[in-house]
């Protein structure tokens, strides 16, 4: 079974958005709301759109990572980001 692509690019955007690029050339914007908005932990930092805007690809893992130590599945992102209506194919 192929290898899912893996986070090459990640910019954040308002409104707890993510903008980002895959090893396989699709890029798109993922809404993370859903995993954000009201949760705690490692992710409760994150509703600070000052530490939000903190993410940075870990090019090891293939996904994007936050200073907290939250982190989220590169599969679920790139699937995100294509069923997005903003994804876009440059491959």
């Amino acid at each position: 079974m192929p290898k899912q692509p893996r986070v090459t690019r990640a910019r954040a955007l308002e409104g707890f958005r993510l903008e980002l690029g895959f090893t396989d050339g699709t890029s798109g914007i993922v809404d993370a709301r859903r995993w954000i908005v009201g949760h705690g932990g490692v992710f409760g930092p994150l509703n600070d759109p000052a530490v939000f805007s903190q993410v940075a690809v870990d090019p090891e893992a293939g996904t994007i990572v936050w200073p907290t130590g939250a982190d989220l599945c590169p599969d679920v992102l790139y699937q995100e980001a294509r069923s997005g209506s903003a994804a876009r194919d440059v491959a």
